[in-house]
């Protein structure tokens, strides 16, 4: 199938201002066809997943807490368990010296109450014996020095006049027998998995992960490894998508490459059926080659063949029957591998969280200022590849170079994508536009 280079990418519109080209009636807006998309995914199902692997994930039940935590009384600070009334005159000028009855270490209940007049040696989070009222951190005692003169700690001065409930942990301050402390719905990170295992889980139930087919098209291309034939190129496409697919949360398929023959088209449909969903790249333009529309038509029905951006306007989706009955979704991304990979971001990752229970959020935009143009040629929304500077104060963005859709330099350089509307024929140098950050290193540190 042949690859199409944008040929408008080099072309200056005549006029500014004002609003650019008619929109093609057939063309769906990006909204349109996000909304329709989500409307034909579904939520998969529920699987008991280890905590290790549940980064990401979001809970399918209810959980409880069956015990306090803390289950006892326990020390805030490494020090010492003292009655209050016993040093309620100390102070730095006129301490009180305690007898040291013992030592209270975590993980271990004392087993005798603290006797009046007293003091027991207590280590941080270690429980508190019974009848203890505040605690003295060893910082308000001569523990440092007696530790240094090798006197040993028989007994101790404490320099300091606590109030009752000083550096003691109640039972159940961080969560609460019988409270729901994680709801059907949460996505599980790394504060909320360590807060399971606190709770004595192992295994949690969650939506699972969608197994998602990824199938590259057309007699061209040729898999990375293997001699490049004179005209051939190799699959860049399989690999972009499958890692997005990774990403966001999916477990990717690779397929392979469908060759540009019906029968060998029709045999890689029928493997990717049998995933959650299937992701194709190529033969969704309409041209002459471009024979994954027929095959496409034999096997579901699609919902839109063409959304009005720039890049990915031959982007298709819909649903295919699979041989057991399920209704497979299927995102057909077109072949060039800047349009795959703006696809997959607009698209692509709100279909895989949906499926996964996730948020379907937006990505996280900011505002910068532009250093160059950007032209919008035909009435489309542009997405054009930006990396970001902050200059005087100020965010700035400029263009990764070239814009056509088959170089992918513009994406391996970029940090947003820079939106230009489909009204404007022009977003002018020095304009403030609306930049979506791309989230695969998080938000880059310059935008801060």
């Amino acid at each position: 199938m042949p690859v199409q280079h944008g040929h408008h990418a080099h072309h200056e519109p005549k006029h500014h201002g004002g609003h650019a080209h008619p929109f093609e009636p057939d063309m769906l807006s990006v909204e349109e066809a996000q909304e329709r998309l989500l409307a034909l995914v579904s939520v998969l199902g529920t699987e008991e997943v280890q905590l290790m692997d549940c980064l990401g994930l979001a809970l399918a039940e209810n959980v409880s807490a069956s015990f306090n935590i803390p289950g006892l009384p326990n020390s805030a600070m490494d020090g010492y368990a003292v009655r209050v009334g016993d040093v309620a005159s100390s102070s730095a000028e006129k301490p009180v010296t305690l007898p040291v009855s013992g030592q209270a270490q975590a993980g271990y209940v004392p087993s005798t109450p603290l006797a009046p007049g007293t003091t027991v040696r207590i280590m941080t989070g270690a429980p508190i014996p019974k009848g203890t009222e505040a605690i003295i951190p060893f910082e308000l005692t001569d523990e440092a020095e007696r530790l240094k003169s090798g006197d040993g700690l028989k007994e101790i001065v404490i320099r300091h006049a606590p109030s009752p409930g000083d550096h003691i942990r109640p039972a159940g301050e961080d969560v609460q027998k019988g409270a729901v402390v994680l709801q059907a719905g949460h996505v599980l990170d790394p504060a909320s998995l360590g807060m399971l295992a606190a709770l004595g889980r192992r295994s949690v139930s969650v939506t699972r992960r969608p197994r998602v087919a990824v199938l590259a098209t057309g007699d061209e291309v040729t898999e990375p490894g293997q001699p490049l034939e004179p005209g051939r190129l190799y699959d860049s496409n399989s690999y972009t998508i499958a890692t997005a697919v990774r990403h966001y949360g999916g477990v990717p398929q690779l397929l392979g490459v469908a060759r540009d023959n019906m029968d060998a088209l029709r045999e890689k449909l029928r493997a990717g059926l049998n995933a959650d969903m299937l992701i194709t790249s190529a033969g969704v333009s309409g041209g002459a080659y471009d024979m994954v529309k027929d095959a496409l038509s034999e096997q579901g029905t699609m919902a839109f063949w063409s959304v009005r951006m720039r890049p990915a306007k031959p982007l298709a989706f819909g649903l295919l029957k699979a041989p057991d009955g399920r209704s497979v979704p299927h995102l057909g991304l077109p072949g060039n591998p800047v349009s795959a990979l703006v696809a997959m971001v607009e698209f692509g990752r709100l279909a895989l969280h949906k499926m996964m229970g996730l948020p379907v959020m937006p990505l996280p935009e900011v505002q910068a200022v532009l250093d160059e143009p950007i032209h919008n040629l035909d009435g489309r929304r542009v997405y054009a590849r930006v990396s970001l500077e902050r200059r005087n104060g100020e965010l700035r963005a400029r263009l990764t170079g070239s814009q056509s859709s088959n170089v992918l330099t513009s994406m391996v350089h970029a940090q947003g994508l820079a939106i230009c509307p489909e009204d404007l024929l022009v977003k002018e140098a020095g304009e403030r536009v609306t930049v979506q950050l791309l989230d695969w290193h998080g938000i880059p540190s310059n935008v801060l």
